[in-house]
């Protein structure tokens, strides 16, 4: 699949917004602590990719009933959905001058009744955009940093109407944002969660 920038200026790759919010003194302190223990940008984005989704649990799986959505707050809080996982990548990323885009899956729910948008991010290396999902490794699940061909969380499965959303959005999508921001709770998010784009 070839992967599309939604604006051609890559410095909108590399900006701060209300959500990806790598300005934030979070963000920065995280940023600076996993840049001190590597050697390149290379180095640093697999760190921050680990760090996300190996220390950051993805709130359905864990239990966790606080809806995150702005990068800094998925710091502090420690936790968050897939969309506010990449929000925090993203964030990592972009503090360290990597541009990085968001980008999105069609994925049938695990009891096969509707769809949901899944989140995950991309990062810029070699000329060349490389995706990466930080959701959280679970039985089944197995997500790896590569720049060397794709490890993601899912493979869209075109016989179940799963979509790979080719689009790179230098900031998040707004149906996520307005699902993200309406949602008292993880449950009542459930029922808000996009089911295309």
């Amino acid at each position: 699949m070839e992967l599309i920038q939604n604006t051609p200026d890559l410095s909108a790759y590399l900006a701060a917004d209300e959500v990806v919010d790598h300005d934030h003194p979070v963000v920065r302190e995280t940023a600076a602590r996993l840049a001190r223990d590597v050697p390149d940008s290379y180095a640093y984005a697999r760190a921050a990719f680990e760090f996300v989704r190996d220390t950051i649990p993805h709130s359905q799986d864990s239990g966790d009933p606080r809806v995150t959505w702005r990068a800094s707050d998925v710091l502090r809080q420690g936790t968050g959905i897939c969309y506010a996982k990449a929000h925090a990548l993203a964030a990592l990323l972009r503090a360290e001058d990597i541009p990085t885009a968001l980008c999105y899956q069609r994925l049938a729910h695990d009891d096969g009744d509707g769809h949901a948008v899944h989140g995950l991010i991309a990062v810029r290396f070699n000329g060349a955009w490389h995706r990466q999902d930080p959701r959280g490794n679970k039985p089944g699940v197995d997500a790896q940093f590569s720049l060397e061909g794709e490890r993601l969380a899912w493979i869209p499965d075109p016989e179940s109407h799963e979509v790979d959303y080719p689009g790179l959005y230098a900031a998040p999508h707004p149906a996520v944002v307005e699902a993200l921001k309406a949602a008292a709770d993880r449950p009542r998010l459930w029922k808000l969660l996009p089911t295309a784009l």
